[in-house]
């Protein structure tokens, strides 16, 4: 053991060195090249790990990246073999399911590549005009990837590696993900903003800028392929893999619809119900390359793992203890109001309100709460609502120069059974005056 964490101290230090060197702006070929016999000496199960490890000590994602795609370039041949574990896979596994998908991303961006290669040597303006439009379609295709194949990877399957304490490879594929989204989006506006006046230097960097991204694409369905299917394969449990299925439709699915050869009688284990460590079975049943790595890593799972208290609300999704049920429901800037089945007020919140409520209304008729003459519209919407006419009703008035929108919900079980009607009063005077966007990277503290 302490050969091999002598070993992998090595490793580390060398990619270390690597990556300071591609910092300082050395030629990235020739960097390469220097350190090909290192790099290939690494197993493809090792780099996650190690990635994790130089994570931990400062290395930014951004730099854990630019090794990754020399690394894909290095491992290209060596783990081609992959493909054989997903085909043995029925069909409607979700790795199956990825991989399927894989197959539709690789050929879409090589026809991308093609389509602007075409576009850009052909002089015949009707030809042209033909290839732009199909450009642009193999572009909002593309699109398409990040909002399903890679959402789904991101939202549903990276918490349960997360779970686990690796954290180091969802961090370097989303970052993967968010440059390809990003490329996608740059290309369409390059493409857009120069389509009436084009020069030639412009169809060279099309052509250029058109490789990198089908490269780009290409190479992370290498990287997903050959090693963080292979390592999900090892780690997840068959209940995790049920979950994952049931929450799929949800996101959607890139060019294909899986069949459902695949069937488990496993409950559904999502990463919460998880064990956040590695227990012996699993280890057991990983490759030797990541049992060895993983005994070396010290991987660092959360100081406070979630659990379910006894105390928890279990809810349609998720669980809340009551305390934080009231602090969640007086935290939200609505002024909410509920009434029964039998259109007694039963609850309202403490704060923001617009409208004043006192506590000896809890119990009182809804229609003993407004003004006689606004009595029978009051019953109308409640009756529109019991009878399934209508899902909203809908005011909006100006209060002490605010403006406040007053909205009516009929509440429902599971099953559709009529519970009660929702009063969510929101004061949207601010949120009128939006315009343009400001995402979460704006935000300043």
């Amino acid at each position: 053991m302490s050969e091999f964490l002598q070993n992998s101290e090595y490793k580390k230090k060398m990619i270390k060195e690597f990556l300071k060197r591609l910092h300082a702006g050395e030629d990235l070929e020739a960097v390469k090249k220097e350190f090909e016999n290192f790099l290939s000496s690494i197993s493809p199960l090792e780099i996650p790990l190690i990635e994790q490890e130089l994570l931990k000590e400062g290395i930014t994602v951004k730099e854990i990246a630019k090794m990754c795609d020399v690394h894909v370039e290095l491992f290209r041949k060596a783990v081609s073999h992959a493909s054989k574990q997903f085909e043995a896979l029925p069909d409607g596994h979700p790795v199956k399911t990825l991989y399927l998908e894989n197959l539709e991303i690789v050929k879409d961006a090589e026809v991308f590549n093609m389509l602007a290669v075409a576009y850009s040597s052909t002089q015949d303006s009707t030809q042209r005009s033909m290839l732009y439009d199909q450009l642009v379609k193999q572009l909002k295709q593309l699109e398409q990837i990040g909002k399903t194949h890679y959402t789904r990877e991101e939202m549903i399957i990276f918490p349960h590696i997360e779970r686990r304490g690796i954290t180091a490879v969802p961090t370097v594929l989303w970052t993967k993900h968010d440059e390809i989204r990003a490329s996608i989006k740059l290309f369409a506006e390059f493409l857009h903003k120069n389509v009436e006046n084009p020069s030639e230097s412009f169809f060279d960097l099309l052509k250029q800028k058109a490789y990198q991204l089908s490269s780009a694409i290409v190479d992370m369905v290498f990287r997903e392929n050959n090693i963080f299917y292979p390592t999900l394969l090892a780690l997840l449990e068959e209940g995790e893999w049920v979950a994952i299925k049931l929450q799929e439709k949800d996101i959607g699915y890139y060019k294909i619809l899986p069949k459902d050869e695949w069937k488990s009688d496993a409950k559904p284990i999502y990463p919460y119900q998880v064990e956040p460590k590695l227990t012996e079975k699993q280890l057991a049943n990983l490759p030797p390359q990541v049992q060895a790595a993983l005994s070396s890593a010290g991987l660092s799972l959360q100081q406070e793992p979630f659990k379910v208290s006894e105390n928890d609300l279990p809810l349609e999704v998720g669980y809340l203890s009551l305390e934080e049920l009231k602090a969640l429901l007086n935290t939200l800037p609505f002024d909410i109001t509920f009434i029964d089945k039998n259109d007694r007020v039963k609850f309202f919140t403490a704060r923001h309100r617009i409208f004043g409520r006192n506590p000896s209304i809890i119990g009182r008729a809804v229609q003993q709460c407004h003004p006689p003459k606004s009595v029978h519209i009051v019953n109308k919407i409640l009756e529109a609502f019991k009878m399934g006419e209508k899902n909203v009703a809908e005011f909006w008035i100006q209060m002490n120069g605010r403006f406040i929108h007053i909205r009516y919900f009929p509440v429902k079980d599971a099953h559709g059974k009529y519970l009660g009607t929702v009063e969510v009063v929101q004061d949207v005077t601010e949120i009128r005056k939006l315009e343009g966007e400001k995402r979460l990277l704006d935000w300043k503290e």
